[in-house]
């Protein structure tokens, strides 16, 4: 037990370090012109509008994508192919994907995508996203979905409920907390992969609303400012840094929030 204690303490300490860091730096930093102005050259001011509006439009289309595809597969494998030699399979692709490293899944989406394209381009920063979406919200789906007592699903056959409305109106119902998790645990996970946008999306100092070219985005910013020699890049890539971390940590204060007051009401 005491060994277990310090273990905990350790990694809390090791988190509260890096929060607080994040914190630190990144505030000292912050201010309106983070979010009004475009990425600078070195040596002028500027912010990070257009990184900011290239990972919302990604992340939103990735998740659009992608979550609808990784719930159907869930809910296939939980509730019409439990044993099947179908569902054991996708189970096993979809454990290796879900430790795949993400460099892999951009080096797969350029060769598919950009290679033949001839460009970078925002959809195939989409597409990357997607499939790094995929296998969480697969495995997330499917075992909340067992979780689901199967008492209620014949008590639901047993007054006359077709399948279909079995599953979305009894399973995703007592699930539904859990899917939410799922998604946001997606969300988390693309929100600051780098590597894939690397080589899909790549980067775009300019306002750019065209899906068919560069397109900027934090994470890519982040690592190219980071690693700059210009302290007035390096604060930026800070503010993109706590940017993201707010964002995450926003979304599921809310998330729990929604939760929570379904609970109440139900």
């Amino acid at each position: 037990m005491a060994l277990a204690f310090i273990a905990t303490g350790m990694g809390l300490l090791a988190l509260a370090w890096i929060l607080g860091t994040l914190l630190w730096k990144g505030f000292g930093s912050l201010s309106w012109d983070v979010f009004s102005q475009m990425t600078p050259p070195p040596g002028e001011s500027g912010g990070l509008l257009n990184a900011i509006y290239g990972s919302l439009v990604q992340t939103i289309l990735a998740t659009l994508v992608g979550t609808p595809i990784g719930i159907a597969a869930g809910t296939y494998m939980a509730e019409y192919g439990r044993n099947t030699k179908l569902t054991t399979t996708v189970r096993f692709i979809n454990d290796i994907l879900l430790s795949a490293p993400s460099i892999v899944v951009g080096l797969f989406v350029y060769e598919i995508m950009v290679a033949p394209m001839g460009h970078f381009s925002a959809w195939a920063g989409v597409a990357a996203l997607s499939i790094l979406i995929l296998p969480v919200v697969v495995r997330t789906t499917e075992d909340m979905l067992l979780l689901v007592p199967d008492s209620l699903r014949e008590a639901a056959s047993a007054l006359g409920a077709p399948r279909y409305l079995v599953i979305r109106k009894v399973c995703y119902g007592a699930a539904k907390a859990g899917l939410m998790t799922g998604v946001l645990l997606a969300v988390a996970r693309i929100s600051g992969e780098t590597a894939p946008l690397l080589f899909t999306s790549l980067n775009n100092q300019f306002w750019s609303t065209d899906m068919n070219a560069p397109m900027a985005n934090l994470p890519v910013v982040i690592f190219q400012f980071a690693l700059s020699p210009y302290p007035d890049w390096q604060k930026l890539a800070w503010v993109g840094a706590l940017i993201i971390t707010l964002t995450v940590l926003t979304l599921n204060i809310l998330a729990r929030t929604l939760i929570s007051t379904r609970k109440q009401q139900n």
